[in-house]
């Protein structure tokens, strides 16, 4: 049977569970909390390196500011998509104004920005805010 690297979103351990098509229950052998846990991480530039290099899922990385209409607007949606893909990818935050390394690392010109991660490499990107269907629609086309 093959596995998966998936990394915890609450204590950002690694976890290698059995490939499924679906999954009704995975916990993290760390911190025994539940990997099913769909809402979005925020991430700082000490662990997305973690998501991005460490999950054998998608990694989709929100890129925003608390200042930005756009962001705020799009933050439910990102969450909505994230609640109807667990263990089919994670769903990160970077806040731009806390982390504007991350941002300059990334070549953030405009937020909100996603970057879609598969393998640690980036596949694709996109600029501008997007509701649930269209960010789950973007992520199933690109991974």
């Amino acid at each position: 049977m093959s596995t998966l690297n998936v990394v915890c979103p609450h204590c950002n351990k690694i976890n290698r569970i059995p490939r499924k098509s679906q999954y009704t229950k995975a916990n993290c052998g760390q911190c025994r909390q539940s990997l099913l846990d769909t809402k979005p991480v925020e991430a700082t530039a000490q662990n997305l390196g973690q998501f991005v290099g460490g999950s054998d899922l998608p990694v989709v990385v929100d890129f925003w500011a608390p200042w930005c209409g756009p962001c705020k607007m799009m933050a439910p949606a990102f969450a909505q998509a994230a609640a109807s893909l667990p263990l089919q990818a994670q769903f990160v935050k970077v806040n731009t104004e806390n982390e504007q390394a991350l941002g300059a690392q990334y070549g953030i010109r405009s937020i909100p920005t996603m970057i879609l991660f598969k393998n640690g490499v980036e596949v694709d990107r996109v600029s501008g805010a997007m509701s649930s269907e269209q960010i789950i629609s973007w992520v199933k086309a690109k991974s």
